[in-house]
């Protein structure tokens, strides 16, 4: 790629752009910005890039999505001559990944590590935005651009005694660099999302006895990892622009296949051959097995019967079984998981499933952990309970607009955004990857890459026409607000309150719906609208 860039700034001083986050969004702002021309400072909190895969280390930890699929598009030479070595990169080949990226493209001396940004204020007189991070260090910058991440702020249950547990314990989202070694200990894993259903079945075979806590049964695909074949990969790469122009106008932001067909459209027969199909494929292949598996109730119902007629016949035990079996939710309205020999882990010997629905946690004890039905001794205690989702990093921010006004005081009702990018009352402020975007709901790369391109379109524009100012209408936002709300309202996510897309993992977190789930291709149509009009909806001064 040919390089016009920007020499490195000083941390002091102004800018015409802040970036705040080192993960998959945040370095390929940086580079597209550089490359623009523009003078950018990139302030990590971590001691290292790679954002989600900087921090999460765990045991198993690796992309759900295609490593082929999960990787940058921008820049051909890249993807032709980065070597993926498994179907399902794990966690150390996704970082070293992305240490390439920020070495190949000599992003290094632009980025501060180890700089945790503590507040964003935005100044009237001088439409610039100064922020600070927790070592006193600011920087002044006429775009404020959070890359920070939807899954970053990592949430531990506020469980009484846990600072006399005499163990250790570990969250999954914070694994520590070092290993842990799990050899002869009694262990407690917390949670069956997706990082449990990964972390599970590693560590049951190195623990003298695993004990997991579940309080909500998840459905946990088989991800049917491998290793990638030469062929395999020269495939792939000769059909990277037929797969990726397909990934762009896809629902979920991918070239997976989805079935066209709705399910009533098909025989018995032919439904049973879907769904068949789709468990041998592994990964997230079922949640396309029907075009109307969201939204129509006998599609979805009928898919998650098959799949717990898979944990029913893979569980030796027939009541830990039934506890494995999903219940009181729609298929895919809770995160899907993805993990190689989840299930299977249940027969062994040195397992344990204990069910802390029926009998809560009530303390963590110096010795281990006391359910309302009994104690339980461990010397090891991993949690592996998600976080605060698509607002946590940004809300622990001292973030404020135009007059001083707080994000947090803005979103006390829950996060309200134009495009999942701009909040009105915010000028010159730009989240990356959002509330009110697809993000989660689709394949996240694709996601980062189109928002990154769509707000360097902006800023490029601003210079060219003397813009000092930019922000969303209240109008524009309400208007998307009510779009989010609509597109959730028309799937089956409307009838699963009790999920992390809703804030419900949080207490005292607003239950609305964060994600745009009306698909990744309506969605980057509806921003190049926008665009083309002039950015319609965003006042310019």
């Amino acid at each position: 790629m040919t390089t016009t860039r920007t020499p490195a700034a000083t941390s002091t001083g102004r800018l015409d752009a802040v970036v705040v986050g080192a993960g998959f969004t945040g370095l390929y702002l940086l580079d597209r910005l550089l490359r623009l021309g523009f003078s950018v400072r990139l302030f990590e909190a971590g001691s290292g890039v790679g954002g989600t895969w900087f921090h999460n280390r765990y045991p198993g930890a690796r992309c759900d999505i295609e490593s082929m699929d999960y990787s940058y598009s921008f820049d051909d030479d890249l993807q032709q001559q980065w070597i993926w070595h498994e179907r399902y990169a794990g966690q150390p080949e996704l970082l070293r990944y992305l240490d390439h990226v920020a070495d190949r493209y000599e992003l290094r001396p632009h980025i501060t590590l180890d700089a945790r940004v503590t507040s964003a204020h935005f100044d009237d007189a001088t439409a610039e935005w100064t922020v600070t991070t927790q070592t006193g260090e600011s920087v002044v910058a006429r775009w404020c651009l959070m890359a920070t991440g939807c899954l970053t702020v990592a949430q531990v249950p506020e469980f009484p005694g846990l600072e006399s547990f005499a163990g250790q314990w570990f969250h999954t989202g914070d694994w520590p660099r070092g290993p842990v070694d799990f050899s002869g200990r009694r262990v407690g894993v917390i949670g069956t999302g997706s990082s449990g259903t990964q972390l599970i079945p590693i560590v049951a075979e190195q623990a003298e006895h695993l004990h997991v806590f579940q309080r909500t049964a998840n459905y946990c695909m088989p991800a049917r990892n491998r290793p990638l074949g030469t062929r395999e990969e020269a495939l792939w790469k000769a059909e990277y622009p037929e797969r990726r122009a397909r990934a762009r106008v896809s629902g979920f932001g991918h070239s997976q296949p989805q079935n066209p067909n709705r399910y009533r459209d098909l025989t018995a027969a032919q439904r049973l051959d879907e769904l068949e199909s789709r468990w041998q494929s592994g990964g997230l292949y079922m949640m396309r097995a029907f075009q109307d598996v969201l939204t129509d109730p006998e599609a979805n119902e009928a898919t998650a019967e098959f799949v717990r007629g898979k944990i029913r016949a893979t569980v030796e035990d027939p009541r830990v079984a039934e506890l494995l079996v999903p219940k009181g939710f729609p298929f895919g309205t809770k995160r899907l998981c993805s993990g190689t020999g989840y299930y299977e882990t249940f027969n062994r010997d040195n397992v344990s499933l204990v069910d802390v629905r029926s009998a809560p946690i009530e303390a963590i004890t110096p010795t281990g952990l006391r359910t309302a039905a009994a104690d339980y001794d461990l010397d090891v205690l991993v949690f592996a309970t998600g976080f605060d989702a698509m607002t946590g990093s940004l809300s622990r921010m001292d973030i404020r607009g135009a007059g001083g006004r707080p994000l947090t005081e803005k979103w006390a009702a829950g996060p309200r955004t134009y495009l999942g990018l701009s909040v009105a009352g915010f000028p010159n402020l730009f989240l990356l990857t959002g509330p009110g975007s697809p993000s989660v709901f689709s394949n996240m790369v694709n996601s980062a890459e189109q928002h990154v391109e769509w707000v360097a379109g902006f800023l490029d524009h601003a210079r060219e026409h003397r813009v000092r100012r930019a922000e969303a209408t209240v109008e524009a936002e309400d208007a998307w607000v009510d779009h989010v709300r609509d597109a959730a309202e028309a799937t089956l996510y409307a009838r699963s309150t009790e999920t992390w897309f809703f804030g419900a993992n949080t207490p005292g977190k607003p239950r609305v719906f964060m994600p745009y789930v009306g698909g990744v291709g309506a969605y980057r149509r509806r921003a190049d609208e926008i665009a083309a009009d002039g950015y319609r909806g965003f006042l310019l001064s």
